[in-house]
């Protein structure tokens, strides 16, 4: 059996004709950029966060980068985020121009710390940047309530976890901005590329929406420098098609998750913990183990197309090699590094491949003596 990360034609449907009639009339009309398809699709994100203020971007980097610029972040100024993110998180604080301050992660979540976010604030910090990593939402009440006491602002990356809630909420309605990436890895994907971000209210939307369209109120009257990053109308259309299913896709990415955990209980495996009251996306299905490695070549020869996300964190990416972060700075993050692995997961996963997944996994551990 072949297990695959992906299954794009599953999420189009079976009947995409009304789709690419959309597509072809909008190329044919020259509907392209900030049409009636980005702001319809805009408006049903919004609803569906409950949220009133959503304005889509090129990429999710883009999303953080702009929500950066709005907030007027800049030199001299530190932004505290997470050390096991992906590069965009750092990278986005890197190019506004601003420090960025990292602090290590919770072994158990896999989540920001959240004594050490605390610890780390200082009289340069302007920004708290905490991440829903792998799907899972981050309790944001504690954090909100130290931005607030300390006069920060935060700014939410939810890249991967669109449509996932904590305290009864979604995620990216709680800071001053929240982030999402539409990259085709993602639950809800662009056939290509696109993001959104999330504003609190109408002060900072238009802030957003400034930076978003260079700096412009108004036909070529540019009151700030702002960057040309709009989400593509063609995108937009794609995401709007897809959107009305992502909370039945979520919903079995839980229960593949749910699957996975009980075909694999007993094995020397380590899964992201459970939080009580939290709606988890399953972006991606992390399993722990020493030997990781092994593991993914045993079940690549298998055709199953597990793999690696960021095998080298943060710290010690050579892009970042200036702020002097040395081995063992992080050691949460770099354990997480060298010991996790993703199995696949998708919103069309069935339980014979789920189960064919875990024989293998099964297998390996019982040709390793550890089963």
């Amino acid at each position: 059996m072949k297990v695959a990360r992906y299954n794009y034609a599953h999420q189009l449907g079976s009947d995409i004709e009304p789709l690419i009639a959309d597509l072809r009339a909008m190329l044919v009309a020259g509907r392209y950029e900030l049409t009636a398809e980005v702001r319809q699709f805009e408006s049903q994100l919004a609803q569906f966060l409950g949220a009133r203020f959503v304005r889509g971007v090129n990429t999710g980097t883009d999303a953080l980068v702009v929500a950066l610029r709005a907030l007027r972040i800049g030199r001299g100024d530190e932004v505290i985020t997470q050390a096991n993110t992906f590069h965009a998180t750092v990278g986005a604080i890197e190019l506004v121009g601003a420090t960025p301050i990292l602090v290590d992660v919770d072994p158990e979540t896999f989540l920001l710390d959240r004594q050490q976010l605390g610890d780390a604030v200082g009289p340069r910090t302007r920004v708290l940047m905490p991440v829903h990593l792998y799907g899972k939402p981050t309790p944001m009440a504690e954090i909100v309530a130290l931005a607030e006491s300390r006069g920060l602002f935060v700014i939410e990356d939810a890249a991967q976890a669109i449509g996932a809630r904590t305290e009864g909420q979604s995620v990216a309605t709680f800071g001053h901005f929240g982030c999402f990436s539409f990259h085709p890895s993602k639950n809800l994907s662009a056939a290509g590329d696109g993001g959104a971000v999330v504003a609190r209210n109408a002060e900072l939307d238009e802030a957003l929406r400034r930076q978003r369209e260079l700096g412009q109120v108004g036909q070529n009257n540019h009151v700030v420098v702002g960057f040309n990053t709009k989400l593509d109308a063609l995108q937009a259309r794609i995401l709007s098609w897809k959107l009305p299913h992502l909370e039945q896709w979520n919903e079995h990415r839980r229960k593949a998750a749910g699957w996975y955990r009980e075909r694999l209980a007993g094995l020397p495996l380590g899964f992201q913990g459970r939080t009580a009251g939290e709606t988890h996306v399953y972006h991606l299905f992390q399993v722990r183990t020493p030997q990781r490695d092994a593991l993914l070549a045993h079940l690549r020869e298998h055709d199953i197309d597990a793999v690696v996300r960021y095998p080298t964190p943060i710290h010690l990416q050579p892009a970042f090699a200036a702020y002097g972060w040395k081995a063992g700075r992080f050691p949460v993050a770099e354990a997480l590094a060298k010991e996790l692995l993703c199995l696949p997961i998708r919103p069309d996963i069935g339980v014979e491949e789920i189960d064919y997944v875990a024989d293998c996994v099964h297998d390996f551990f019982g040709k390793s003596g550890l089963g």
